[in-house]
């Protein structure tokens, strides 16, 4: 009995060893596997012999010497999770003590998206000071980032990436605003406009002959063109697009108030001491206004807009030290040239203004707002007039509130704005064509309800007409542009009617004439207001 009682004691002992090894392998992560198959004796916490201790195994190495025991009790030993190295490291660079790399990469970041406003807005040329000057800027801050030392971390390395990323693209659209294509075209319109000043104005500051007409159709068309080109969109493309148009519209307000405006006739120096004075400052005024003009257009290198202000507010400074002793006619004068001169500062400040205001993103101007409500409800009722069952009876309801809207857009203030009046009239024209196929329809259903004898080509002229009132509602509904084979088909449509107006032989009757010459005006009419609507044009 001894020497069995030896032998449990000893396979006791045994067995709390092999408990106290596996309890040890399991805190070293390694699988707990116990010799022999007897499946109900258990590990450490509920592990089968042969299994692996749960959470650990799972984990692998990189984890091993990261679980440590918390405490001890009647429900066994708690296990925790100690954190790593990298762990440690995050949570210390959270905290604030974040590696000299990484503050550095960020602090260049910053640099970079402070600047990033004037790259989107850039609105010059390769050559300009400005372009150089951001050029400049952001290859500085791409070698700042190439010295940044990652130290063969991958986390530093990511970040150095990135911040070099994003200076490139920076560069790149600084590249592409001042080569853009359109960019290019508005620098062309601007070189014809100081061809033409060059030729026409400057002479007659100098003593030339007057303004002709050939300069104000050639500036019209100028100004026309620019507001004709594609922004796209683009804050850099509008910008430019909205400071060449304000020194050419700047220059033909200078010309126009010059030639229909003139002061008083100078008044004679026996009158008063002080005309003769008032008198050599409305010919120097004469003078800086072909400065002036020489200065916007870029034709004069050899003046400054800060000269030139100082040289006028000189000038107001001699007329206010004079004393007219109460004259009325002499204080009338002075104030008159006074007044040209204010008018000139004026438009010296349109540089600085071109910088900082936002009036080139019309889409929060006030009058394309009011154009834009106008349009709308327009298309609202066009789209009402067009899918009704009976129209008839809706056609004089419609004309009288289309007549109303026109009646809006023409208390729109354009603000000297060729964008603006261009717009406004893009809707004008909407509006009417749209009045014009209610005028059409409703003499097509007149005709139809009382039926009386014509002529033939009095009657071809009508069907004609009935041909182009649906072509004109197709038209109403075109949205796209002129590479959409529906506009070809239209534009292809317009084009028999215009053919079969031709053919028809009025036979020498004037009412057959005129309704013939009507149709082809509408004809035309159609097919200019189908390529209005196709030219994809923006303000």
């Amino acid at each position: 009995m001894a020497r069995a009682y030896g032998r449990i004691a000893t396979v006791e002992r045994l067995a709390l060893r092999r408990r106290r090894k596996a309890r040890a392998d399991a805190r070293r992560g390694r699988p707990c596997a116990f010799p022999g198959t007897d499946a109900g004796r258990r590990g450490p916490r509920g592990t089968r012999r042969g299994q692996v201790f749960p959470g650990l195994a799972a984990d692998g190495p990189a984890l091993r010497g990261r679980r440590q025991r918390c405490g001890s009790g009647g429900g066994g030993a708690r296990w925790r999770v100690r954190p790593s190295a990298c762990e440690t490291e995050h949570r210390s660079m959270d905290m604030g003590n974040q590696h000299p790399s990484i503050s550095r990469l960020q602090e260049i970041q910053r640099e970079v998206k402070a600047i990033e406003p004037q790259v989107v807005g850039f609105s010059g040329l390769s050559d300009d000071k400005n372009y150089k000057r951001l050029e400049r800027i952001l290859t500085k801050q791409l070698f700042e980032i190439d010295s940044v030392d990652t130290e063969g971390k991958g986390d530093i390395q990511q970040a150095r990436k990135r911040a070099a990323q994003e200076t490139e693209r920076l560069l790149k659209e600084l590249e592409q605003n001042a080569n853009h294509p359109h960019r290019i075209e508005i620098q062309n319109i601007f070189k014809e406009a100081q061809a033409l000043v060059k030729d026409k104005i400057v002479p007659f500051y100098s003593g030339g002959n007057c303004v002709t007409d050939e300069f104000e159709e050639g500036i019209q068309d100028i100004i026309l063109r620019l507001t004709h080109v594609k922004t796209g969109g683009k804050v850099s493309l509008r910008k430019a697009r909205y400071r060449t148009l304000t020194k050419i519209c700047a220059v033909q307000e200078v010309i126009e108030d010059c030639m229909k405006k003139q002061p008083s006739l100078p008044l004679s120096e026996d009158v008063h001491p002080s005309v003769a004075k008032i008198n050599s400052v409305m010919c120097e005024v004469n003078k800086a206004r072909g400065t002036l003009i020489a200065l916007l257009m870029g034709v004069d290198s050899s003046e400054t807009c800060r000269h030139l202000s100082c040289v006028l507010s000189g000038l107001i400074a001699d007329l206010d030290a004079l004393d007219v002793c109460g004259r009325t006619e002499i204080r009338n004068y002075r104030r008159e040239v006074v007044e040209d001169i204010n008018k000139l500062l004026k438009y010296l400040d349109l540089e600085e203004e071109a910088d900082s205001t936002h009036a080139f993103d019309l889409g929060q101007n006030h009058s394309i707002i009011k154009i834009e409500n106008v349009l709308k409800r327009m298309r609202e009722r066009k789209n009402e007039l067009l899918q009704a069952q009976s129209p008839p009876e809706l056609y004089l309801r419609a004309k009288t509130e289309l007549q109303g809207l026109i009646g809006q857009l023409d208390e729109v203030s354009l603000e000297k704005n060729p964008c603006i009046r261009e717009a406004r009239r893009r809707a004008v024209i909407e509006v009417q064509t749209l009045i014009t196929y209610l005028d059409l329809k409703e003499a097509l259903e007149k005709r139809k309800l009382s039926p009386c004898e014509e002529n033939p080509p009095h009657k071809a002229v009508w069907g004609i007409l009935g041909n182009l009132s649906e072509i004109l509602g197709e038209v109403l509904s075109f949205g796209g542009n002129r590479t959409d084979k529906n506009y070809i088909r239209l534009e292809e449509l317009l084009t028999k009617q215009l053919l079969a107006l031709d053919a028809v032989d009025p036979q020498g009757e004037e009412k057959c004439k005129a309704a013939r010459k009507q149709a082809v005006k509408l004809a035309q009419n159609i097919l200019s207001y189908l390529d209005m609507k196709s030219d994809e044009w923006e303000y």
